[in-house]
């Protein structure tokens, strides 16, 4: 599969992604392909609580031609060199105006920013400090950006994966960053492939949501339409993003606190042997801030590997292909699959014999001298269950009080089922 991750990584890498547009909707038809996305349009002005959608941006190409005829921050060549979202311009100006259209990072000298421009129409370009010092500063220079701002429409992405109950999970990320791979396309490839493994499952009780959509206003207009079916369904939801370095798993939970999206996942980063961290939820971040907003306040909390802001890479040109490991995305995968084991697994029970521990050995569940004995340990799981599972506790909680991985408790809940003990 990690072969699978990075193909489909290649190919979305060199698009020009943003909050709307055709580089949007390009990745998303390539995801289609992993996926079978449902895609959504939005028309510009339409009005998603307090918000509106934005024109619809294109651009063509752009760059900076100094006085001795060398380019500069040249779009084709990178499209981190264009402020994402900048107007049109074509013109000539001098090394002082021109200064105050750049952007660059002294600490970073080698890395070109990433920023943004999408509620307040201007222009910009990103460039290396090493490249920005050598830039003439006498003469004439000419800047292009041939881009557009026009009456369009903003797109994401939704699919339903259907199981035995309406109970819902959802797995939200994003896909508006143009060329950086933590912190956008491990995001949207981990979705992709989870579903592939969730939609395998023989049996599904809950009913799975996946989202695609830009960050912020795509997930406030998908909240517009959606928010309060998922105040009404959700269980427990997830943003991905931020999940390919190598670097140890983090938790950041939901505002609730002890939300199951909670409860499940850090259950399971406590049973895995997996070097992890929990954090509380605050409000900087991604999309859970809409989720977890006080109107909705969505039990939706986020698997990451190195948060944002936590690597010096984040939102430069050198989050790139060399950052992430994909055997790292390819165990974020499956870290979130066994969330979904766990959440599949996690039902209230309640004995059908609860007066006095039922006789085990007549039922073939004790171990008998000369018999197939199992595991001391699967044994005392066998008698902590039938001593809780009275209805009050879900399965999570029960396994904590052990402690034991929910996983331990499969077989049980299986055993007990085929002989009548639920």
């Amino acid at each position: 599969m990690e072969k699978n991750l990075e193909q489909y990584f290649d190919r979305l890498w060199p698009l020009c992604r943003s909050i709307t547009g055709e580089g949007l909707r390009d990745s998303l038809r390539i995801l289609q392909e992993i996926i079978p996305l449902t895609l959504h349009e939005v028309p510009t002005g339409t009005p998603v609580f307090d918000w509106e959608i934005p024109k619809e941006w294109s651009i063509r190409d752009a760059w900076i031609k100094a006085p001795d005829g060398e380019v500069y921050a040249d779009f084709k060549r990178n499209n981190l060199h264009v402020v994402n979202y900048s107007v049109p311009v074509h013109k000539k100006m001098s090394y002082e105006e021109l200064i105050r259209h750049l952007h660059h990072l002294h600490e970073l000298p080698e890395a070109i920013p990433y920023i943004t421009s999408y509620y307040s129409e201007s222009w910009g370009f990103c460039l290396s400090h090493k490249d920005f010092l050598q830039l003439p500063k006498n003469g004439e220079y000419e800047v292009l950006i041939d881009s557009e701002l026009q009456s369009g429409s903003l797109t994401f992405g939704e699919l339903v994966l259907p199981g035995e109950t309406d109970r819902e999970i959802l797995f939200s990320t994003y896909v508006c960053h143009p060329s950086m791979a933590n912190n956008e396309l491990a995001g949207p490839l981990a979705a992709a492939f989870l579903y592939k493994k969730i939609a395998e499952l023989p049996r599904r009780r809950y009913t799975y949501r996946f989202v695609f959509a830009p960050e912020t206003i795509g997930v406030i207009a998908y909240l517009a339409r959606t928010g309060l079916h998922l105040k009404e369904k959700l269980d427990a939801g997830y943003v991905l993003t931020c999940c390919g370095d190598p670097g140890d798993f983090t938790y950041k939970r939901s505002k609730r606190g002890d939300s199951l999206a909670d409860r499940a996942a850090e259950h399971v980063l406590r049973h895995s042997g997996k070097a992890h961290r929990i954090l509380d939820f605050e409000i900087g971040g991604s999309d859970e801030r809409q989720y977890c907003s006080a109107g909705f306040n969505l039990p939706v909390g986020s698997l990451m590997r190195t948060p944002y802001k936590e690597y010096k890479e984040y939102h430069t040109s050198l989050d790139n292909k060399s950052f992430i490991s994909f055997s790292a995305l390819q165990e974020t995968i499956d870290m979130y699959f066994h969330f979904v084991r766990a959440l599949e697994l996690n039902e209230r029970h309640t004995i059908a014999m609860p007066w006095c521990e039922p006789q085990l050995g007549k039922r073939g569940l004790y171990p008998k001298q000369g018999g197939k004995i199992r595991r001391h340990d699967d044994i005392l799981n066998l008698l902590h269950f039938i001593s809780y599972a009275d209805g009050s506790l879900d399965l999570l909680a029960i396994a904590d009080k052990r402690p034991a991985s929910i996983g331990e408790f499969e077989w049980i809940v299986g055993a007990c089922r085929e002989k009548g003990l639920l």
